[in-house]
């Protein structure tokens, strides 16, 4: 961009912002790095500008901007993208933060409508002060605009469903500019392609979210496990996934196992009374040598935790860290055979890791997220059973080649047998900026119909960063 052209493109978008220089900051001003929160140190990224807008006219008069000046666009909500992509994920991007959208109000139906510039925390706590509820993650910063549209897992999701299930309607500013409301009867397309894959398509500045009266009964479970042999932490392993690809299991029930070196962690809920989750035989189930500790939680704010997201949130989930994340999902047919689990733990027990810094999380998904087609919405991985989550955090500045080596070589571990290999996908709120055929492992077989949709509503491609869904080359 040329000096006249880029001394216009700062005239529009100041203009877009009521001509207010408090609403937008750009490169090269002083303190601008104060602008430019980087959540994954280890991706360098310097928009062309942060801008604050304060109403959704505001957020169209700077996509426009964006568009008539070719410049990219991206909104910050919360901004914990692992490849920095609320910051645009490469340089020279408009940054659209909207931590002016706060608003929050329920109606006499308990449909509540939120700002995306709330986070969850703030979500939860405003829900609850009212008796109500949505599934979402547990990490209270994360925010709100990227948490419901990109996925949204979380301890209740085996029985409502995910974060983006409950939007039911959402305030849309596309790449036209145009401000547009979108639901299963207005404007379907768009509704579809904001929920699992929203920053390719434009800016959400509300939604609308169907509730659930708040939950009173709870048992919260975690045991330490730790074993003195790489053959019983594999045992242990297929003992957890032998439960969890149990046909039918019971919804009440949410479990993690996070995997660490020599050791294990096992957490998670059931949702009920104690003498149910007595009856459920959990410790009958594997080979475990402590009592752990088994709460009886009545406050439902304890039941929206989770022992691996807290986990995250310690590790990498408040302070910006150099790190990298990798994902894998596993369908109701893709468990990990017996063989392949023994060469994971030999691979974990042996490996060079780069780092010390570094867990693996085996989460159990279905129930609810399982009552969706694949097709129901932009998100896909809806046949999913285990989504496992690897990270390895560098302690001393960038994430070395041979982190990067560890957890890509647990994947080819895992995958090296499979002949369903191009099945297995990757969940796109853990984004890999270093993954290839990303958009077919986040979309999947919803790949095409996005691609359409991008085609006919983003046309330039002004909805942008290094993994989004592309305009078609040749419209079908």
């Amino acid at each position: 961009m040329g000096a006249a052209q880029s001394t216009a493109a700062h005239s529009c978008l100041l203009a877009a912002v009521g001509n207010s220089s408090s609403s937008v900051a750009f490169n090269g001003d002083l303190l601008f790095s104060s602008h430019v929160s980087r959540y994954n140190l280890n991706i360098p990224v310097a928009p062309i500008a942060v801008t604050y807008p304060e109403s959704a006219q505001q957020v169209a008069k700077i996509v426009k901007c964006a568009a008539d000046y070719n410049l990219k666009v991206q909104a910050y909500s919360g901004g914990h993208s692992y490849g920095n992509y609320g910051l645009g994920g490469t340089d020279g991007a408009v940054v659209v933060n909207m931590k002016h959208f706060r608003q929050f109000s329920m109606d006499a139906e308990d449909i509540a409508t939120a700002g995306p510039g709330l986070n969850l925390g703030e979500l939860h706590d405003k829900l609850a002060a009212e008796g109500r509820a949505i599934a979402h993650g547990t990490c209270r910063q994360v925010g709100v605009g990227g948490h419901l549209t990109i996925g949204g897992l979380g301890t209740m999701s085996r029985e409502w469903g995910m974060a983006l299930d409950h939007v039911i309607e959402a305030q849309v500013v596309l790449a036209n500019s145009s401000i547009v409301r979108a639901s299963e009867t207005e404007n379907p397309d768009v509704f579809w392609a904001i929920k699992g894959a929203a920053a390719s398509f434009g800016i959400v500045t509300e939604f609308k979210l169907l509730t659930h009266a708040t939950l009173k009964n709870a048992i919260q479970y975690t045991y330490q496990l730790n074993f003195g042999s790489t053959a019983d932490r594999a045992q242990l392993f297929k003992d957890w996934q032998k439960l969890v690809y149990t046909p039918n299991i019971t919804r009440k029930f949410s479990s993690e196992l996070v995997l660490f070196e020599k050791s294990a962690l096992l957490s998670g809920f059931y949702f009920g009374t104690r003498e149910e989750f007595a009856e459920f035989g959990l410790e009958d189930k594997f080979p475990i040598r402590n009592s752990g500790t088994v709460l009886q939680l009545s406050d439902w704010a304890g039941m929206v935790t989770s022992e691996a997201e807290n986990l995250i949130v310690s590790a990498i989930g408040g302070t910006p860290a150099s790190f990298y994340a990798k994902s894998m999902v596993f369908k109701d047919n893709q468990s990990i055979p017996d063989q392949d689990v023994d060469e994971m733990f030999r691979y974990l027990d042996t490996v060079n890791k780069g780092t010390p810094a570094w867990f693996v999380i085996f989460d159990l998904e279905g129930g609810a997220v399982n009552d969706y087609s694949t097709t129901a919405t932009a998100y896909p991985h809806r046949d999913v059973i285990v989504l496992m989550e690897s990270y390895a955090i560098s302690l001393f500045g960038p994430v070395p080649p041979a982190t990067k080596q560890f957890l890509n070589g647990l994947h080819s571990v895992i995958t090296a047998n499979r002949t369903d290999i191009a099945e297995l996908g990757a969940y796109p709120g853990f984004v890999d900026p270093y993954l290839e055929n990303a958009q077919a492992e986040y979309w999947g077989v919803n790949l095409p119909r996005l691609q359409d949709i991008k085609t006919s509503i983003d046309p330039q491609d002004v909805f942008h960063n290094p993994q989004s869904v592309r305009v078609n080359a040749a419209p079908h």
